[in-house]
């Protein structure tokens, strides 16, 4: 590569032995030496950026080692801290109660007194960890943050089948814990979805052998969806249905292959959509589902669903772990005039598949198997590479594959985005009860995923608000980045379970030019969503953004709190 030592002292000796010679020889040697550089210096520069394209598929690294349970439900809180959850009726886990505290339960079906945590509180900047105390079995529960940032939770199996559940968040140190309310669900939900209203309460959708929706708080009575009903579907392909607040304030609700429009504030099926072609979606089969970002600059119109992945009919019912996992995605306009599913290929097969909305407003998807279906021991074959998919990019070019994991992440396997814009995956538990060997073992150790965006400039928000009321506009203060390309995006923290992000939303608000100031700083207006339509009341993770790379993020209350 370029001119070697030798070749150099003989090419400098031989011109020291011409010295009498003509200028032209000279000049020739000149330009030889010149053109030796050039060719160094171009694949020194091919080299960097062969380097920099390796780096830009993302990285990952452990934040936890041991969390001494596998979490099978996962929320980030507006604290920054993560809660993990798993069912209770597993026996012990590796993470102990604090001393003399021990869960004595007669229901239990494994261990009626238990000394060990099923729930954990995580601080993913210090790696730390902090039991804490539930009573009721939480298996294939769900949950969504109210307004003031507190996690519900509802339902589960056994003794938790009616529970609802409440959790006020605090830092890693503080003490904040579980608790069990005395008020119970109007219908048992096991398997069951929720998703925050903009009146405040939550609709929960579904559940085994639960065809119906009810609220919480309860606001009369539940309300049956043949959508979700088990008659028609003896492989029970409608559980963790895919249920997105569309923008004009109806539910889109999806399960195993079919959709419907509901008008929640009357209770009835106001549209069904068309079936979505291939293999069941939901549970076992387990796809996944986004509700791709919603823009302001539009006015918060032309809502797209994104479904991916799933099983072929059969493999959860007959237990054949070798059939294979779908590799289709399904897009479609709910609201339009004739809504129809635009199809189109994943790069690998894929079940359980977590979708996580970044920042940059693409998709993350990961986690998951290539063949089986959800189910203990169910899954063979897990997919280690992430796939980013890029809504706004033309049809063929949207999926990019990143970094592969080395760690596998098939059933109970969870993914989140945190404020710093990496990926938090944890769990994976493919038995009963707790296997720490084998092929697939109970997965204890955390990771973080940092996606390609993270190897760049990240700008910065100068002077993050703490509240952003509906319709209001803020003078955002930021230094980085480029600020002929900057937005400024809010994302909701989830409750993640079973590959699907319950609550998932991502909203680019509309702004104004950037008008640089004196220190070098630019300062963007930005609007605030218009209602609880757009923008649930809670906490939101709010970025900027400047040639898709985020700032960390600052937690805002959005609303008229």
């Amino acid at each position: 590569m370029g001119v070697s030592r030798r070749n150099y002292i003989l090419m400098m000796g031989s011109s020291k032995r011409r010295s009498c010679c003509s200028s032209s020889r000279s000049s020739s040697w000149l330009v030889m030496l010149v053109l030796q550089l050039l060719v160094l210096m171009f694949q020194l520069v091919a080299f960097m950026g062969l380097h920099q394209g390796v780096e830009a598929q993302g990285s990952w690294e452990i934040v936890q080692n041991n969390a001494g349970i596998a979490s099978m439900h996962t929320a980030v809180t507006n604290y920054g801290t993560v809660v993990l959850l798993d069912r209770t009726d597993i026996g012990p886990s590796q993470l102990p109660l604090p001393d003399g505290v021990c869960r004595n339960d007669a229901n239990d079906e494994s261990s009626t007194v238990d000394c060990t945590a099923h729930s954990a509180i995580f601080d993913p900047v210090s790696g730390t960890i902090r039991p804490l105390f539930i009573q009721t079995d939480t298996w294939c529960s769900s949950g969504q943050f109210d307004a003031d940032g507190t996690l519900v939770q509802t339902g589960g199996d056994n003794d938790g089948f009616s529970k609802i559940r409440t959790f006020s968040p605090c830092a890693a140190d503080g003490d904040c814990n579980w608790v069990e309310t005395t008020t119970p669900l109007q219908n048992g939900r096991w398997y069951a979805t929720n998703q925050r209203l903009p009146d405040g309460t939550q609709v929960v959708v579904g559940g085994r052998s639960t065809s119906t929706l009810e609220y919480v708080p309860a606001n009369g009575a539940p309300v049956f969806l043949d959508l979700i009903s088990n008659a028609n579907d003896a492989q029970n392909d409608n559980l963790y249905p895919y249920v997105h607040l569309l923008p004009n304030n109806q539910l889109f609700i999806f399960a195993n292959r079919d959709s419907i429009l509901f008008d929640w504030t009357t209770n009835s099926v106001v549209g069904n959509l068309p079936t979505i072609p291939g293999e069941p979606r939901n549970y076992p089969s387990a796809g996944s589902s986004a509700m791709l970002p919603l823009s302001g600059f539009n006015g918060w119109t032309d809502p797209e669903i994104l479904v991916c992945g799933g099983s072929t009919y059969g493999a959860f019912l007959n237990v054949a772990a070798e059939l294979p996992a779908s590799i289709s995605c399904g897009r479609i306009a709910p609201l339009s005039a004739t809504p129809a599913w635009a199809m189109e290929d994943m790069p690998l097969r894929r079940n359980m598949g977590d979708m996580v909305l970044l920042p940059d407003r693409t998709v993350l998807i990961l986690n998951g198997a290539a063949n089986g279906a959800q189910g203990w021991g169910n899954a063979q074959n897990p997919v280690l590479t992430p796939v980013l998919y890029t809504s706004t990019a033309a049809v063929g070019t949207r999926f990019q594959s990143l970094t592969a994991t080395q760690i596998p992440r098939v059933y109970h396997s969870t993914a989140n985005l945190l404020p710093d814009g990496r990926v938090l995956v944890a769990g994976s538990n493919t038995h009963q009860f707790y296997t720490l060997t084998g092929d697939l073992p109970t997965e204890l150790r955390i990771e973080a995923f940092s996606p390609p965006y993270l190897s760049g400039n990240q700008p910065s928000i100068n002077n993050p608000p703490s509240t952003f009321p509906y319709g209001s506009t803020y003078d955002f203060s930021i230094s980085g980045g480029n600020p002929d390309l900057i937005e400024i995006n809010m994302l909701s923290a989830p409750y993640t379970t079973h590959s699907f992000s319950q609550g998932q939303r991502l909203l680019q608000l509309q702004t104004t030019v950037p008008v640089e100031d004196f220190f070098g700083a630019y300062t963007v207006t930005a609007t605030a969503p218009p209602s609880a339509v757009i923008a649930p009341s809670a906490y939101y993770m709010l970025f900027a953004v400047s040639q898709g790379i985020p700032s960390q993020a600052s937690w805002v209350q959005v609303g008229n709190n």
